[in-house]
């Protein structure tokens, strides 16, 4: 009847996915609770096998519910395509070289070790076949990379390990699927031909990728730019990483493989930081409707009717990896604590998972009983997986020895964050300390934040880059937070995170040199200090006058060529004025 309001199944489920973002993100903040949880949490509330399995007899609840999982399955894999978009413009071809040894050392042992011992003691212990275990023991080897990195980061010693393993891990996912086809029943030899023919023609697509992004990314984003429209920016960010995914779905690679290379290739250019935030509420969007679908899978009542077996094989398979993962780290020279922290943090399978044993059942390698036991177990793990994470940091502190937060981190004192424990940090302690200013000083490095509690600092283990930690030092009230670390790309991308989430904040950073400090002014950074101009400048005072060249004129020419640098940073760095470089001298 005309007026009647109808609803399309995919805009009812747009409404469910926007209206339980607007609940779960605010609500778990406001609990510093990852939103992991909630998304997940979500997925089993309105999936099929929550609410959705009563719109039958309640027909309201079909605008609250999601009864198909299958329609949002694209928007899932589009939410795991863009973090590794993400994590491309985190990297570089430099960095990425620099990891070659964990990414195909310890990624190789990890998963050679878990995937053949997995099926050796899961696989086989359950009376399955040859083939059948060796594909559930691969299939359980792999950990999220959807939930694992924007837990753990790429800059912690932590998040290295585990980006070089879920690297590996995300090159072997298209060997492992064509060799389950080659050893499925009458496979003949067809699965090994379309491996190598797979490999040759995503051989030459990555090569033309990386050949023709260096050539054309920086002239697109270059006129991208000078649009000056965000629209333009972010349909140029869209075209490059969805056609470059395109291009290795369409030879048999995964899909993530072009949007890694897309990202890296960006990563290169001057645009890179523009990019990443342009991206970033697609990516934490796509990637809450990929957690959705994994809430959607646990069915409630399969897991009480076979509760018992179900845990005892989360209990074994978080255990089994968790050993071999940590164990792997140690051989690989890692300090205890970060191979405690992410052996937990990667103990879970993954999503991955779930696609290799759906391809596995297609191949008739598992039967489908089978298939669904180890999706019910892997679904309960990539749930609990932030839990892990929490546990793994606490462990990490043990471990080393390195003491626990401070008792009052969550009081209501107002205090200078120092983030960074060497000795830039530790002098600006020192100066806190003799002007009577409370500070905190935050580290990842356990070693730094031990010795610094023994000589007397007011210290704490935590990663900046990460989220929670700072809001646990009560950044809200504070009044400055001092940028001390000699890591020039992170200490960029903490101030801009910084400078969007507290516009008023100030934020004073350590610059390497006068470009640095150019870029940190750029991302919102209130001073910065270059160390070497600071450095020649008092070089240059100190031998002017013992050579005999009179103080006045002295302190006037560093007052000039000091000058002469705001007026180009004021340049370069795109200011609306000179920026501050002044220091205080005390005379004696």
């Amino acid at each position: 009847m005309a007026g009647e309001l109808t609803l399309s199944p995919v805009l009812s489920d747009a409404l469910v996915i926007l209206g339980a973002a607007g609940i779960v993100i605010p609500l778990f903040a406001r609990f510093r609770i990852t939103p992991i949880i909630g998304f997940i949490l979500i997925g089993v509330l309105v999936g099929p096998s929550g609410l959705g399995s009563l719109v039958d007899e309640h027909p309201w609840l079909y605008y609250i519910t999601i009864t198909n999982v299958v329609r949002l399955v694209p928007f899932a894999d589009f939410g795991i395509v863009l973090l590794l978009f993400a994590i491309g413009l985190e990297l570089s071809f430099n960095r990425l070289w620099e990891m070659r040894r964990l990414v195909f050392g310890l990624g190789a042992l990890e998963v050679i070790i878990s995937g053949g011992a997995l099926a050796l003691f899961v696989g086989l212990a359950s009376g399955l076949s040859f083939t059948a275990a060796l594909a559930l023991g691969f299939a359980l080897a792999f950990s999220s990379t959807a939930i694992v990195l924007p837990i753990s980061g790429t800059k912690s010693p932590v998040g290295r390990a585990a980006l070089s393993m879920l690297l590996f891990e995300d090159i072997m996912i298209v060997p492992i699927i064509f060799i389950l086809g080659a050893l499925a029943p009458n496979a003949a030899d067809a699965g090994w031909s379309g491996m190598v023919r797979t490999l040759w023609q995503g051989g030459l697509v990555v090569a033309v990728l990386l050949v023709v992004g260096r050539l054309a990314l920086p002239r697109l984003f270059a006129q991208a730019a000078r649009t000056k429209s965000p629209e333009l920016f972010l349909a140029a960010s869209l075209l490059v990483v969805i056609g470059a995914s395109l291009a290795t779905a369409i030879v048999g690679l995964s899909p993530i493989v072009g949007a890694l290379i897309a990202g890296l290739l960006i990563a290169e250019t001057e645009y890179h930081t523009e990019v990443e935030l342009i991206m970033a509420p697609f990516k934490g969007l796509a990637l809450g409707v990929f957690l959705i679908t994994v809430g959607m899978s646990i069915n409630l009542v399969e897991i009480s009717a076979q509760i018992g077996t179900i845990t005892l094989a989360v209990v074994g398979v978080l255990v089994f990896k968790a050993l071999v993962t940590g164990v792997s780290l140690r051989l690989m020279g890692a300090r205890r604590s970060t191979a405690a922290e992410t052996g937990l943090l990667m103990a879970s399978p993954s999503e991955t998972t779930l696609i290799v044993l759906a391809a596995a059942t297609s191949a008739l390698v598992l039967d489908p009983e089978t298939a669904r036991f180890w999706q019910t177990v892997t679904a309960i793990g990539l749930t609990i997986t932030p839990l892990l994470a929490k546990l793994g940091e606490v462990l990490a502190r043990r471990v080393d020895g390195v003491a626990a937060p401070l008792e009052d981190e969550l009081g209501d004192t107002a205090r200078t964050i120092i983030v960074g424990g060497g000795r830039v940090g530790r002098l600006v302690a020192d100066m806190m300390t003799a002007h009577g200013k409370p500070y905190v000083m935050l580290d990842s490095n356990p070693d730094l934040i031990a010795r610094a509690k023994r000589d007397g600092y007011r210290a704490t283990f935590g990663d900046a880059a990460r989220g929670d930690a700072l809001s646990r030092l009560g950044i809200e009230i504070s009044p400055a937070v001092v940028l001390t670390m000699d890591e020039p790309v992170l200490a960029q991308r903490i101030v801009t995170r910084l400078r969007q989430t507290y516009p008023n904040l100030l934020i004073v950073a350590r610059a390497r040199d006068t470009d640095h400090a150019a870029e940190l002014y750029r991302a919102g950074a209130s001073h910065a200090v270059p160390e070497t101009l600071e450095a020649s400048l008092q070089l240059s005072e100190a031998v002017l006058v013992d050579i005999g060249v009179a103080m006045g004129p002295v302190i006037a020419s560093i007052h000039a060529k000091r000058d002469e640098y705001r007026e180009q940073l004021e340049r370069d760095g795109g200011l609306s004025e000179k920026p501050k470089l002044r220091t205080t001298r005390v005379e004696s």
